[in-house]
């Protein structure tokens, strides 16, 4: 089968078109899916370089991505709850830029829904339902949240806003009227950031959700006043340095299914906006990679084998 495949870690030039990779085969209570679409994510460029092996070690050659939409193609021995020809998304065992990849946490397409905002939804929409309820906001209280521009970022303010939180964000003032038609009151990032967060957020704030990583974690602990319970970083590799919760583990399956089914039925009745900044085939993972690591994209990026 087609796939993207690399050998070693390093840079964009590690990754490697191949039309000559085994197709994998499901085993007990997984499924095979031909990939329609590939949500390109930072976790797949910090994999290849190396940076994540605590938390996820790779295994040589090695095919990125973690999240896909596409249609049930096999089913392993077990499977009951879907069949051949289901419209699914989820993560992937085997990895997602392959014409094929195995799945055993997926859910049912809504027919409403693109491939690419179906493959969009799996990291962004759990990274931000598992953080928010670490952070345990509820309606009225404030969340700062860092990187507001970005995939999960976008995500994650439309759910706390839904919920009744006043989201404060930072981002490029360039994204600033996309943050405030989420309903998020944007600041720009950089030196002063804590002033400009107190003039928006007077009454204070009560948790941060950072998902930018840079240099984002001595500030937040100085606009909560020093304490660091309610700060939790999916980006900052640095973050046990200063006492502060890293969440880059996924919840358990079951309840994984349901989140995105959830989101998919939000998503698909206008009540997630999830916006796509370009489309690339497979064969430029490497060029859609660069541009991901690059920080200055808005939305997603989706690769179509």
């Amino acid at each position: 089968m087609e796939a993207i495949v690399y050998e070693e870690f390093g840079g964009p030039e590690v990754l490697r078109h191949a039309s000559d990779v085994t197709a994998p085969e499901p085993g007990p209570g997984e499924v095979r899916v031909k990939v329609a679409a590939v949500g390109v994510n930072p976790l797949d460029w910090k994999r290849r370089y190396g940076w994540v092996e605590e938390f996820y070690p790779t295994t040589f050659p090695a095919v990125p991505g973690l999240e896909f939409s596409g249609t049930v193609d096999a089913i392993g021995e077990g499977v009951t709850e879907l069949a051949v020809g289901d419209e699914v998304f989820g993560w992937t065992k085997t990895g997602a830029y392959a014409a094929y990849a195995i799945a055993d946490t997926v859910a049912r397409k809504p027919a409403g829904l693109s491939w690419e905002h179906a493959a969009s939804i799996p990291v962004a929409g759990e990274t931000s339902r598992r953080v928010l309820e670490l952070l345990g906001v509820t309606r009225g209280e404030t969340l700062l949240l860092h990187g507001a521009a970005g995939a999960v970022g976008a995500v994650a303010a439309q759910l706390a806003v839904a919920a009744g939180v006043t989201v404060v964000g930072t981002a490029s003032e360039r994204n600033h009227d996309f943050l405030r038609a989420l309903g998020v009151i944007p600041v720009a990032y950089g030196e002063g950031l804590a002033d400009r967060v107190r003039a928006a957020a007077p009454q204070g704030v009560d948790a941060v959700f950072d998902a930018a990583g840079h240099d984002t974690l001595p500030v937040s602990i100085e606009l909560l006043g020093g304490e660091t319970a309610r700060i939790v970083t999916i980006a900052a590799p640095d973050a046990a340095d200063h006492g502060i919760v890293f969440s880059g583990v996924t919840v358990e399956a079951a309840t994984a299914r349901t989140w995105l089914a959830e989101l998919a039925a939000l998503a698909a009745g206008g009540g997630l906006r999830i916006d796509i900044a370009e489309t690339f085939p497979l064969k430029e993972a490497a060029r859609a990679q660069e541009l991901s690591e690059s920080g200055h994209v808005r939305g997603k990026l989706v690769l179509l084998p």
